[in-house]
């Protein structure tokens, strides 16, 4: 049996939407305009607006924390750096 080919040309469309989604989803949870928890809906809106985008990022590009944590400890300057002598 042959395995199907993955379209690798989708891929950062698809992390770009994931990334788009977590963001907005983030950012109504945020400001509470859609609350975490309701007693109707329970854990729903925060399943839909942040652990599923997050799910799906991170299945979409596994190394992303990594990359990430990378970046900022680039981003830190060591002592002997921010001294101006």
């Amino acid at each position: 049996m042959r395995s199907k080919s993955v379209d690798v040309s989708r891929h950062p469309r698809l992390l770009a939407v994931a990334l788009l989604w977590l963001f907005a989803g983030s950012l109504l949870l945020a400001t509470t305009l859609v609350p975490a928890h309701t007693a109707w809906l329970g854990w729903t809106p925060f399943f839909w607006l942040f652990i599923a985008p997050l799910a799906v990022a991170l299945t979409l590009e596994p190394s992303l924390p990594t990359q990430l944590l990378s970046l900022r400890r680039q981003r830190r300057r060591h002592p002997s750096q921010l001294i101006w002598n």
